[in-house]
């Protein structure tokens, strides 16, 4: 059992203000009955309308955003614009969050999700989703870089990285690295210590989902239903 209020406001179609109102003004009906109070309690299963018109189950969302430079991977932050800003009003009160993160001058694919076990999963370190990323650094990477991230490296401060694949690209300076964890700035911690600092990085992969060619930095979109398909039996 949940408030009316709540279950028109979890939509993400109104706000719990604005579902206030529409119950108020008898536009909400349960099971073909007028509701006018905000905190009556319905069933999951009941069918609630507003204004005749059967409302969508809450359900899970699933964005992917081809995130620029300068936004932090957050849902809110006091002091920078985070990445739910480039999101329509409607998505901004869902609750989503990103699973995972990406740094402010990262770009490249983000997930977007209210989805709390399925972004639990993905990131599990029991689970070793991978990542892929294009990097540019200063320097040229040759074999003994590809050889160190195969290795697995142990970096300064003592952290020891898994197993890496590290892809040099024709120019030599930049490259595809798919890693099978997540530590805090490992990849450019990983090139810091090859002497080859990251100029540019862009994550291109993350499990199954791949970032669509199509979609402009900054722009968003929802998940085709099988790439959730395939998210979810990873």
């Amino acid at each position: 059992m949940d408030r009316l209020d709540k279950r028109l406001a979890g939509t993400g179609r109104w706000s719990r203000k604005e579902a206030r109102e529409l119950i108020k003004a008898g536009r909400v009906s349960v099971s073909g009955a007028v509701y006018r109070s905000p905190e009556e309690k319905v069933s999951d299963d009941a069918l609630v309308s507003v204004d005749g018109q059967a409302l969508d189950g809450p359900g899970p969302v699933y964005i992917m955003l081809h995130k620029p430079a300068g936004l932090v991977s957050a849902t809110e932050d006091p002091r920078e614009e985070t990445v739910l800003s480039l999101l329509p009003p409607e998505y901004q009160r869902r609750g989503l969050f990103p699973a995972g993160r990406l740094d402010k001058d990262t770009e490249g694919l983000l997930l977007l999700t209210d989805d709390g076990p399925l972004a639990h999963r993905l990131l599990s370190p029991r689970h070793h989703v991978d990542k892929v990323y294009y990097l540019e650094v200063a320097g040229v990477l040759d074999a003994s870089d590809v050889q160190a991230a195969r290795e697995g490296m142990v970096l300064a401060d003592g952290l020891q990285c898994l197993p890496a694949e590290l892809e040099v690209l024709p120019d030599g300076r930049s490259g595809l690295i798919t890693l099978h964890e997540g530590k805090y700035h490992q990849v450019k911690r990983m090139l810091a210590a090859r002497g080859k600092p990251v100029t540019y990085l862009k994550r291109i992969r993350f499990g199954s989902l791949e970032l669509d060619p199509n979609l402009p930095k900054g722009s968003w979109r929802l998940l085709s239903p099988e790439e959730t398909a395939l998210l979810q039996n990873q």
